[in-house]
């Protein structure tokens, strides 16, 4: 029996990535756009770059608000 393709092993061992677009961190962070490009200026919030479009994936957000959060407890 043929094992399956490396990308059907790949997809299921790893979660699904979400690239959520700046306007879609604007409404979940209910901020203003210049206070997410400045978010990711900073290195606060990790994005990656699509030619002309910049994209946070989903876990980059989780992880911004998750060390936030730990910040604003200490």
């Amino acid at each position: 029996m043929p094992s399956p393709p490396l990308a059907v092993l790949h997809a299921e061992a790893a979660p699904a990535l979400e690239l959520l677009t700046v306007h879609q961190v604007m409404a979940r962070l209910q901020l203003s756009r210049s206070a997410v490009y400045d978010l990711l200026r900073s290195g606060q919030l990790a994005s990656i770059t699509l030619g002309r479009a910049r994209r946070i994936p989903s876990h980059a957000l989780t992880d911004f608000i998750l060390t936030r959060l730990e910040q604003e407890a200490a």
